[in-house]
């Protein structure tokens, strides 16, 4: 009798690489029963109390800024709304940080616990562990941004066009912006040009088949003429906790009128800028505990709610 249990997410682990974007890679996740339309309706009613979803109009295009959508082209629907008719809302959805739902959580743990084996290997300290839901209308763009974790994004339900460019590639990415974004979650930076897309990895997404995305990997996704159900699983590792305490730094050198070389350019010069931020972050960490202060750590076994 064969007892081998289908994985959730299909990976050649021997060839992965947690700074490489991979794709298309297979799954059966939209299998999963907390992704059936009548579990999200509950969870939608459960997120929305609490603000924990993010909208706006089909109006959007690529080259809208991430961060200001929401205000720039305001959907006025309520989220119970979008999910229950979503062919005809013209909106973008996400529900953000589904893992603070006590059921989600087991969803979120339960497709993350089957890679991190394979994670672990190559990138160790699996951390800040989140889940977030994307619902589209027809004919929707995600504009072009980054994040960031690292991300596997898997598509459930609609067929879609996703663009991903390499996390080195500092002609979609500067590393400026990646700089700034990592001290400020600013996104000012990163600016769209139609010229990117031949540079990018290009993944036709349908249910079934998804991508892997590397830390700060841009990425701008347009949706077919159909509704679309999307969910990432993100996470943060020793790796992107090192690339971004090194950007941090090297946003305060830029604050100097310092322009520091890219990270990776100069191995004993990251040697040292970590360094100075880990213990300028211990110092931070106790000052704010001192001061009776919430203490937010990146190595928290799943992300918090608060930060988008």
């Amino acid at each position: 009798m064969n007892n081998t249990v289908r994985p959730w997410i299909e990976i050649d682990w021997g060839s992965f690489d947690p700074w490489r974007v991979q794709g298309p890679l297979h799954h059966h996740v939209m299998d999963h029963p907390l992704l059936q339309w009548d579990a999200l309706m509950e969870l939608v009613k459960r997120l929305e109390p609490l603000g924990q979803f993010r909208s706006h109009t089909s109006e959007a295009a690529a080259g809208t800024s991430f961060n200001d959508a929401p205000r720039l082209f305001r959907n006025r629907k309520s989220a119970t709304d979008i999910i229950t008719n979503l062919s005809d809302a013209h909106a973008w959805m996400s529900l953000l940080n589904v893992q603070t739902d006590a059921v989600y959580r087991t969803l979120v743990d339960e497709i993350l616990d089957s890679v991190r084996p394979g994670i672990e290997a190559a990138d160790p300290g699996m951390s800040y562990r989140a889940g977030w839901i994307f619902l589209a209308s027809p004919n929707t763009v995600t504009p072009f941004h980054f994040d960031t974790e690292h991300s596997f994004i898997l598509q459930l339900q609609g067929h879609k066009t996703l663009y991903v460019w390499d996390p080195q590639d500092l002609e979609a990415a500067s590393e400026h912006a990646r700089d700034l974004f990592h001290a400020y979650h600013d996104r000012s930076l990163l600016v769209w040009r139609e010229e990117l897309r031949e540079r990018a990895h290009k993944f036709r997404l349908e249910p079934g088949v998804g991508a892997y995305m590397p830390c700060t990997s841009p990425h701008m996704v347009e949706n077919d003429d159909n509704p679309s159900l999307t969910m990432s699983f993100t996470f943060y590792t020793d790796s992107t906790r090192r690339n971004a305490g090194l950007h941090r730094v090297h946003a305060q050198l830029r604050k100097l009128g310092i322009t520091p070389a890219p990270i990776g350019r100069h191995s004993a010069l990251d040697v040292a800028a970590y360094g100075l931020y880990q213990g300028r972050h211990a110092i931070s960490r106790g000052l704010k505990r001192l001061g009776g202060k919430p203490i937010e750590r990146e190595d928290a076994p799943y992300a918090y709610a608060n930060l988008i």
